[in-house]
């Protein structure tokens, strides 16, 4: 009989082992928490299996009012030292929705960036930065997966300088407006646009309207610009009208914004 058993005791102890050891390959990543942040270089390119990260009161105080993440589950931590140059950290390649969430200062975190998928960021030279890789679950899942994270430099955003003219004209047939000015653009660019809402006080009422350009020119030098200001509801007449200008030029990673809040003053337009 005990030589019977023996077989049969030998085969559980396999199983058993085999289980065993398919539990011990999950292991905890060793940046789980804070206490064991991983310093990235810049570039730097990663791969980690997060299925078994956690998350703590470490990870909350990362996610401040500023970002408000839906949640920081399966949470790793990372370190970056700037160099004074703009970086980016992208992990949108992760086999699940991944985000990142930046800060500085210890104990007291000072929020610098968050988003899903990747965010970028002007890295002051020799300031050390927190980072957390997070299972964000914007996709309705949970937890973790395999993390595919990238570190490079990164153009900085293109510097936009925007101006209005403060006379302008409409068209008595219409109603329309055309306003005009200037603007400067270095950089690099690849999608533009001048974006101009209108309003003008009629009596109790007020004219709404808003005109849109696509393209302009980002090679440092001054351009002009003209924008037909089309209204929702009525016409536009002679007299002083409130603009709100918005110029954006974005790159591959970073977009600039030139603004203007000003008054221009309509006159009829001459045939």
């Amino acid at each position: 009989m005990i030589r019977k058993r023996l077989p049969i005791l030998t085969g559980l102890l396999i199983v058993w082992s085999f289980a065993f050891a398919g539990t011990a390959l999950a292991a905890v990543p060793t940046n789980d928490v804070k206490a064991g942040v991983e310093a990235l270089s810049v570039p730097d390119s990663l791969t980690l299996d997060t299925r078994d990260a956690t998350t703590d009161a470490d990870d909350a105080a990362m996610n401040p009012d500023e970002c408000g993440a839906p949640a920081t589950d399966a949470s790793v931590w990372y370190s970056l030292t700037g160099s004074g140059s703009w970086v980016a950290i992208d992990v949108s390649e992760s086999s699940y929705s991944a985000g990142v969430l930046v800060t500085t200062g210890d104990p007291d975190n000072s929020f610098v960036t968050c988003g899903p998928g990747a965010v970028a960021w002007l890295a002051e030279t020799g300031v050390t930065y927190s980072i957390l890789v997070i299972d964000d679950q914007l996709d309705g899942t949970g937890n973790g997966g395999d993390l595919k994270l990238s570190a490079e430099e990164i153009p900085p955003p293109p510097e936009v300088t925007l101006t209005v003219n403060p006379k302008g004209v409409f068209d008595a047939h219409t109603g329309a407006a055309v306003v005009r000015g200037t603007i400067t653009c270095t950089g690099d660019a690849t999608d533009s646009f001048i974006d101009v809402f209108m309003r003008q006080k009629t009596g109790r009422l007020f004219i709404d309207g808003e005109g849109f350009v696509e393209g302009f020119t980002c090679d440092g030098a001054t351009h002009p610009w003209s924008v037909d200001i089309f209204p929702f509801n009525g016409v536009f007449k002679g007299g002083k009208t409130a603009t709100v200008t918005f110029a954006l030029a974005c790159g591959e990673f970073l977009c600039g914004v030139g603004f203007d809040e000003s008054v221009v003053s309509l006159s009829s337009k001459k045939k």
